[in-house]
């Protein structure tokens, strides 16, 4: 028996086994370690936050001072979806 056939067996089981459970639990864990945010992330995200509490703060002044120029303006929005679509 030479070489070649005496590990061909433990090649071939390697290859088909260990390998790819191998590569797969690699990759796995790649996977689990990326999902957490970075703090750069975090902060990015608490930015964006601020910027839309910011924004509905904005629209509920210009809904109030609407509201006080038109009265019935949320009215006149709902009878006629159509209008601004030019259907």
């Amino acid at each position: 028996m030479d070489l070649f056939q005496m590990l061909l067996v433990p090649m071939i089981l390697f290859m088909l086994i260990v390998a790819p459970t191998w590569i797969v639990m690699h990759y796995r864990s790649l996977n689990r370690s990326s999902r957490s945010l970075t703090e750069e992330d975090r902060q990015s995200l608490e930015a964006m936050l601020v910027a839309v509490d910011q924004l509905v703060d904005r629209i509920e002044s210009l809904e109030s001072i609407l509201e006080a120029d038109h009265p019935n303006w949320r009215q006149q929005q709902d009878r006629n979806p159509n209008e601004e679509r030019g259907i």
